[in-house]
């Protein structure tokens, strides 16, 4: 069997933890942050966490990760 192609884009946007879990950086935190709340700001740090079907459409995307 040939080896399988990991998605350009998703490779870019996504990782898997060790536990399996695919996290992604929250959009909204690049630019034009003057009029968006710090509260909304702080919370933008964090990663976020995908669950579900989302979670497993992305892990056949990464083959390998």
């Amino acid at each position: 069997m040939p080896k399988v192609k990991s998605h350009s884009g998703a490779k870019k946007r996504f990782k898997i933890t060790a536990s399996g879990k695919v996290v992604y950086k929250k959009a909204g935190r690049s630019h034009l942050l003057h009029h968006k709340s710090q509260r909304r700001i702080r919370r933008l740090r964090k990663k976020g966490c995908l669950e579900g079907a989302e979670a497993r459409r992305i892990k056949t995307l990464l083959p390998y990760a």
